[in-house]
């Protein structure tokens, strides 16, 4: 698999450097291998689930992973910062986000997400043990998110149905945390800081 690097200067290369339009198709394309994922791992029904489901569960957030750090890195954020990694997780939970930073020992204001300051803060101030604390939160709270969907889905349970609605579920998380991704990541100036657009 391509890293986020690969994917963020392949797209931008194709889109004649306009990042607007190298985000989109970066979107456009882990919604479509999220869907397509989502479907295999779903066609086989009750019979597959035991492995399909975990299966299920890391491709989607491989690929989330992925495209967060691709739409961070064309806005302009160094993904190789020492809190990057946990900016990038807090952007997988969406409004979540404040939760866990709270839970951490982070002090955040309320209504923080989507406006770019979560990312610069968590990039910026982030210490190293706090962003493992949060990577760890991350985590724990994307596996109870996702195996709490999946199980309540029971669709999911019958043969090429499953697949359907696979499909169609992972395709719109998918698109639901590339939308957060692109409210949290905001362009940034060539120094760094987060300007208007």
């Amino acid at each position: 698999m391509a890293s986020s690097h690969h994917v963020a200067q392949k797209a931008l290369k194709e889109s004649g450097g306009d990042v607007r339009k190298a985000v989109d198709e970066i979107v456009s394309d882990h919604v479509k291998k999220a869907s397509a994922g989502g479907f295999v791992t779903g066609v086989g029904g009750l019979v597959t689930m035991p492995v399909s489901l975990p299966a299920n569960v890391l491709g989607f957030y491989v690929l989330a992973t992925r495209m967060v750090a691709a739409i961070a890195e064309l806005r302009g954020y160094d993904v190789n910062a020492p809190g990057a990694r946990a900016a990038i997780s807090l952007a997988l939970v969406g409004a979540d986000a404040e939760d866990i930073l709270q839970k951490t020992g982070l002090s955040v204001a309320a209504g923080m997400t989507g406006s770019g300051r979560l990312a610069r803060m968590a990039m910026d101030r982030m210490p190293k043990a706090a962003g493992m604390m949060v990577n760890k939160a991350v985590g724990f709270r994307l596996l109870t998110t996702v195996g709490g969907r999946a199980l309540g889905k029971l669709i999911r349970f019958v043969p090429i149905a499953g697949g359907v609605v696979g499909a169609g579920l992972d395709g719109v998380l998918m698109k639901r945390l590339a939308d957060h991704a692109r409210r949290e990541f905001v362009q940034t100036s060539p120094g760094g800081s987060a300007v208007a657009g």
